[in-house]
């Protein structure tokens, strides 16, 4: 990944946490894990953490409702010719992650 790809993946996640923490409806915690954006700037995927478990699906669906009002905060705050087509998806690497964790807690 470029410096720029970088930059510009830090700064998406960055105003998607700020934009979902005003946006949901507190049911669940929507944490921002990591974004990913393409080589060309076209399409960025937003990589989420949900709690609880069992709310993942309703706050998915939440935040794929809530991509268009994004793209539009994403054309206030930007100042880039190209705005990129949105996408959240589950960071299920970092619920693997955690679960290694228990494993490894309960082994110990």
């Amino acid at each position: 990944m470029s410096e720029r790809q970088l930059k510009m993946s830090a700064l998406i996640s960055e105003l998607a946490a700020e934009f979902l923490g005003s946006e949901s409806n507190r049911l669940s915690l929507i944490t921002v894990t990591r974004a990913d954006i393409s080589p060309d700037f076209a399409r960025a995927t937003i990589y989420i953490s949900v709690f609880p478990d069992d709310k993942e699906e309703e706050a998915l669906h939440f935040t794929r409702r809530k991509r268009a009002a994004f793209r539009d905060m994403l054309k206030k705050r930007l100042s880039v010719r190209r705005i990129p087509f949105v996408e959240f998806e589950l960071d299920y690497g970092e619920k693997n992650r955690q679960r290694i964790d228990e494993i490894s807690n309960d082994v110990q």
